[in-house]
């Protein structure tokens, strides 16, 4: 049996920063680069699946990234995945989402996982979507916003809890091969051991190009320009009800030029 998990190297800013000169992104020397936290939850949930099975599916991990972000699936290594697979093409710079999963369709076929369990979403874009365009362009089954699940490796179908808004669960069983995007909470990731850290940094990581897999990066989106948004301000309006009310009034005529 086999679990893939796609994982991503996502951008956290520093308190100040600034825009580059293209103003597409932000300035490089103002990010910190880590593993999306949903990213995190779903590789435990794998090591989850694997441990109760006695260790026998293989867990592998996936980013589309450049040599940098290697970084981010040693350390998926060094907390008990078995391989990890980086797919970059200098064409896919600035990629949209609807890319990536075109890109991480191409290595599901190739690698035919049993369950591919991805992030609900992450945690510098927060598309949300990546995960659900990879089972509509495999044809598998989904789930999303899985925050509990119940699965042993083998079983022809997996039982999840997904979350509503209200607070409120839908449970549903789900057949196998399937793509299910883990919500935070579902449980706690583990710490990855000084002994885990050392043998990843020796471990080889494969290394494919989109069009090793046959894969079409065009991208349907691109950022045409990044801001920071003029902040508002807020007024308090006082008096009576009528005052209250012929003063809003008198605000919307302002803003509309009515």
């Amino acid at each position: 049996m086999k679990i893939l998990v796609p994982v991503k190297r996502i951008a956290a800013l520093e308190e100040d920063f600034e825009i580059r000169d293209d103003g597409r992104d932000v300035d490089g020397d103002f990010i910190n680069w880590d593993l999306n936290e949903w990213d995190d939850y779903s590789l435990e949930t794998a090591m989850q699946i694997k441990e109760a099975a006695g260790g026998e599916p293989e867990v592998v991990v996936v980013t589309v990234g450049p040599d940098d972000a290697e970084e981010v699936l040693r350390k998926c290594l060094a907390k008990g995945a078995d391989r990890a697979i980086r797919v970059w093409d200098d064409a896919l710079e600035g990629a949209d989402q609807l890319a990536i999963a075109r890109v991480l369709a191409g290595v599901a076929k190739t690698e035919a996982p049993d369950l591919i369990l991805a992030g609900v979403q992450s945690s510098d874009h927060s598309h949300g979507c990546t995960g659900i365009a990879l089972s509509a362009l495999l044809d598998m089954p989904h789930a999303a916003v899985v925050a509990a699940m119940t699965y042993s490796a083998g079983d022809a179908k997996v039982r999840v809890q997904r979350e509503l808004e209200g607070g409120m669960l839908h449970a549903v069983d789900v057949s196998t091969p399937a793509v299910l995007t883990i919500q935070l909470g579902i449980n706690t990731p583990r710490y990855a051991s000084l002994r885990g850290i050392k043998q990843a940094a020796a471990r080889p990581i494969e290394e494919l190009s989109a069009a090793d897999l046959g894969a079409d990066f065009a991208s349907a989106s691109r950022v045409r320009r990044m801001y920071v948004p003029e902040k508002s301000r807020a007024q308090m309006i006082e008096g009576s009800p009528a005052e209250q009310a012929a003063r809003i009034a008198e605000i919307i005529r302002e803003a509309t030029g009515a």
